[in-house]
């Protein structure tokens, strides 16, 4: 399992990587394995508000349907629209091309609060 050092978690198993002001969200390997196969996922529209912990759409697998939750506030200013055609994406490459939503992040000081790697793999008992 993966867990890379330069990325920020939540624990509901989101991972946020910042570029200045833009963060790219995504869900965890973990979180991919325990879903299983991904056959959809909903991805709020640009411009979308979001706000840190609460949902901003959804991802289904064959196991079960869960909401994503982000990891910081901001506006949604790209989403990946690959995952329309090929949601397999997310557990293919979950920190690569199987990211979700890019967004401008309204409060930076917001990313203080999220895990590093080596926290979210105690979250998870690995």
């Amino acid at each position: 399992m993966n867990f890379p050092e330069n990325l920020k978690y939540t624990k509901d198993h989101e991972w946020i990587s910042v570029d200045g002001d833009i963060g790219t969200v995504g869900i965890t390997d973990h979180a991919q394995g325990e879903l299983g196969d991904v056959v959809f996922v909903e991805l709020p529209a640009l411009g979308t508000s979001v706000s840190q912990h609460k949902s901003f759409g959804a991802i289904e697998a064959v196991k079960a349907v869960s909401d994503l939750y982000a990891p910081a506030s901001g506006s949604v200013t790209e989403v990946n629209s690959e995952l329309a055609k090929t949601p397999d994406l997310v557990n293919k490459d979950p920190y690569g091309k199987g990211w979700m939503v890019k967004i401008r992040l309204s409060n930076p000081a917001e990313l203080g609060s999220l895990l590093n790697a080596a926290a979210y793999k105690t979250l998870i008992g690995k």
